[in-house]
């Protein structure tokens, strides 16, 4: 292993290893994305450039889009008083197509007359019923024919697709995008999930993608922060670095969750570290401890106790 670190963000997209590449974990040949710009737009060189901007780009494509649906006539406006909820504070702008249901339990929205109010945007067909919608730091889209249930927590900016399932206790904490046809159910933070990737049950994931067709069990999480680095202030934190085939990448993040390829799978209570990538169709057993690093594509990594033991303990140095 060479002493030398490199900077990720120094590199050409050329000189960019294959383990970090877009293309290496998502086929959007196969499985096209409406957020195909996100993945493989100007200034994305690899699957980490992608999680550092799904805020910036979450942003921009709510505005464009709200903007170019509302100039169209696809939705009217509605206010507090029509939408009835149990209780609406401060300023925002509500936009629904006829045919969609929008009685969340509260609206937040901002407060003081600093900045410009943010915006929801509710196609037809989705139904949004006794949820939490935080329009205090940025717009929401959500598209066609989505259910969102009863205490579900959504803050801006988030984007939601088409025909998914959102179900109760899901809270999306802001620069999260959903693509169409997901179940989801847990705590997600800065996440891009692409078509048919389904987190259905409580956990948590946070500054990570997930492929087409892949599945989280149930209680699955994925830490974005080292153990250890969570013994220092957040601003003393180091960034993460990536051992490839003897060279050391420093990927430019103290935050890194996992990168999850098309059709990967990860077993019922398992836990991921930081910086954990999964090519496409790598499966996890159940009661996986996945350590930092690159798996797959097409591997199995199975729990294996009996043969390799379970705990080690040994001294906390100073």
């Amino acid at each position: 292993m060479t002493n030398l670190t490199i900077a990720l963000k120094d590199l050409s997209k050329a000189d960019v290893p294959d383990a970090l590449r877009v293309g290496t974990y998502f086929d959007l040949k196969a499985y096209p994305s409406v957020h195909e710009e996100l993945l493989v737009g100007e200034g994305i060189n690899s699957v980490i450039d992608v999680v550092a901007n799904i805020g910036q780009y979450a942003r921009k494509w709510i505005a464009d889009t709200i903007a170019r649906k509302v100039g169209g006539g696809a939705a009217k406006r509605v206010s507090g008083a029509d939408i009835g909820c149990a209780q609406c504070l401060g300023r925002f702008e509500a936009y629904v197509e006829e045919g969609a249901v929008f009685q969340p339990a509260n609206i937040l929205g901002v407060i003081g007359d600093d900045k410009e109010p943010f915006k929801i945007y509710v196609a037809k067909g989705t139904s949004i019923l006794g949820s939490s919608i935080f329009l205090n730091e940025g717009d929401i889209f959500v598209g066609e024919d989505n259910v969102i249930e009863q205490g579900v927590g959504v803050k801006g900016p988030t984007i939601i697709g088409n025909k998914n399932e959102i179900r109760h206790g899901a809270y999306f904490r802001g620069s999260v995008i959903i693509g169409d046809g997901c179940t989801l159910r847990g705590e997600l933070k800065n996440v891009l999930l692409l078509d048919k990737a389904n987190f259905p049950h409580p956990s948590y994931l946070g500054d990570s993608i997930c492929g087409y067709m892949s599945h989280f069990g149930n209680q699955v999480t994925a830490a974005n922060v080292g153990i250890f680095q969570g013994l220092v202030d957040s601003k003393d934190r180091v960034n993460i670095t990536l051992d490839i085939d003897g060279t050391v990448y420093d990927a430019g993040t103290k935050k890194l969750g996992i990168i999850v390829g098309d059709w990967s799978q990860v077993g019922c209570n398992s836990v991921a570290d930081p910086a954990t990538f999964l090519a496409p169709y790598t499966v996890v057993y159940p009661l996986t401890a996945i350590r930092k690093g690159f798996y797959g594509p097409r591997q199995i990594l199975k729990y294996k106790p009996m043969e390799k033991g379970v705990i080690e303990v040994s001294s906390l140095r100073k």
